[in-house]
């Protein structure tokens, strides 16, 4: 199964702390409902590996610029050869 998920910053709330609530909201939601469910399990465990290697300072940095330019930024990621991909996107308003 492959999953992606979409983060998306803003100057109130940086990267780091998107994909930390997007995390906790995630547990929240397993526990919650007492069964196994697999595609939340990737995406807690995605969400995990992403908030243990990702260098903020700089996912700060890149996003920060793009949204002081009123630029809408997303965050996307995946899983490629069992490590966390980050990709990042930025439009135009």
């Amino acid at each position: 199964m492959t999953i992606r998920i979409e983060l998306i910053p803003t100057l109130s709330h940086c990267i780091e702390t998107v994909a930390k609530r997007e995390y906790w909201k995630s547990v929240d939601e397993y526990l919650k409902k007492r069964k196994e469910d697999e595609k939340l399990e990737e995406k807690i465990v995605l969400l995990k590996a992403f908030l243990e290697t990702a260098d903020f300072g700089i996912l700060r940095k890149q996003s920060e610029e793009h949204i002081i330019n009123e630029k809408w930024v997303k965050f996307t990621l995946s899983i490629k050869n069992g490590k966390p991909l980050c990709e990042m996107t930025a439009e135009k308003i």
